[in-house]
């Protein structure tokens, strides 16, 4: 069986085609799409790798249909076919708690769970039905980033707000970037040599688009930063992350609509939002060393002081832990960014290497602590696409039971 797999974020693409024979996933294809409709100073392109060749297309990308379309037509010239389409689905609140096979009916239960997350389901949900229309016949799933944290305590996922909100209106944290953290996970418990229920991890999703930090204790989430939607905790690459209510409240007041409200915390602020300019952290990172920018300096600072606070909160929450993790386009590419968190965290056993932090591989998990430190400091690629492959593959196989 061949498996394709869509992973999108609210600013990127990523995609795999697969070949599953019982547990075993072989990658045939891959690439993804940068800077989907980001406004910046450098240009939206896509990158496919196709056994030992990668091909760059600098292209306009406003959208993920665009990308999605863009995907397929390259598998179509290089004559690649797939048997199934998996999709990562950001969230899936109340409705969703586990991997589905798309039928009508869940179809329509989707359009439900939209506005959880305004710049990631909709996106997913566009990718989805050119899927449909292009391939009626193929069987679709959806693997969601909420299931991880399914299982988050009640002191962690409930709010200090009226019981009817919670129980009437479901309104609680759910969790993100639960694929990722399922896998890095495991990961670590391979690269350290120890059973996972034996480690307690902090782990950082330092995305292009969203940056979430978890607190992993025995392989389960025990908390994580963002909350009932996306734009909750780190600051990120457009939204404010955490901020106090009372600012909305006044919004409201003064004559915003929620709409208003909405573009404004999820797509203007942020990297964004502080910089003027862009909200790539690579623009911001160039501009600082090269003209001395002064928005781009304070953009950054916050970006790292804020995640170096939410470190410091679930290190206090777990108490002495094993290891710091991180992952994704920004943590895994920027040694700055890393250098810079970690700086001021040596009360907590986090001691970084220099020299190892600069040299670490992009293709692999290594180790950048100092070597008498007592916390692992990790470095790792994610893999959220083999995850969805497996589930779709254990999906389909259930049905032929």
């Amino acid at each position: 069986m061949q498996i394709l797999v869509f992973n999108c974020g609210s600013s990127s693409q990523n995609y795999k085609l697969y070949r599953a024979e019982g547990t075993s996933l072989e990658v045939l294809c891959k690439g993804k799409a940068h800077r989907v409709g980001v406004k910046g100073s450098e240009p939206s392109f896509i990158e496919h790798t196709f056994g030992q060749e990668t091909f760059r297309q600098t292209v306009p990308i406003p959208d993920h249909t665009h990308a999605a379309h863009l995907i397929l037509q390259f598998l179509a010239e290089k004559q690649q076919h797939f048997d199934a389409i998996g999709h990562r689905f950001v969230h899936g609140g109340q409705l969703f708690t586990q991997s589905i096979r798309l039928t009508p009916e869940k179809y329509s239960q989707l359009k439900q769970v939209l506005p959880l997350a305004p710049i990631h389901n909709p996106n997913s949900m566009s990718v989805i039905q050119v899927c449909r229309e292009k391939f009626p016949n193929l069987p679709e799933t959806l693997t969601f980033d909420t299931a991880f944290h399914a299982n988050l305590p009640e002191s962690a996922y409930r709010y200090a707000l009226p019981e009817t909100l919670f129980k009437e209106d479901h309104i609680r944290k759910y969790g993100f970037h639960g694929l990722s953290y399922q896998y890095v996970s495991r990961e670590a418990a391979r690269f350290l040599g120890k059973p996972l229920n034996s480690l307690k991890i902090i782990a950082c999703h330092l995305g292009t688009g969203g940056s979430s930090v978890c607190a992993i204790a025995s392989g389960i989430s025990i908390d994580t930063s963002m909350g009932y939607s996306p734009l909750a905790g780190l600051m990120m690459s457009t939204r404010s992350g955490d901020l106090d209510a009372g600012i909305v409240l006044d919004l409201l007041r003064q004559g915003k609509t929620p709409q208003d409200i909405s573009d404004s915390l999820n797509k203007k602020s942020g990297l964004l939002g502080i910089s003027g300019f862009s909200s790539d952290i690579r623009d911001l990172l160039k501009a600082e060393a090269q003209n001395d920018d002064p928005a781009a300096h304070l953009a950054i600072e916050m970006y790292t002081m804020r995640l170096r606070k939410m470190i410091g909160r679930y290190a206090a929450l777990l108490g002495k832990f094993d290891a710091l993790l991180f992952t994704d386009d920004i943590g895994l590419q920027n040694p700055a960014i890393r250098e810079r968190t970690c700086h001021g965290l040596e009360w907590a056993g986090v001691q970084l290497d220099p020299q190892a932090n600069q040299s670490a591989p992009l293709d692999r998990m290594s180790d950048i602590r100092k070597k008498q430190a007592n916390v692992h400091i990790l470095v790792t690629p994610t893999d959220e696409e083999s995850v969805i492959a497996s589930e779709t593959a254990r999906l389909l196989e259930a049905a032929h039971d």
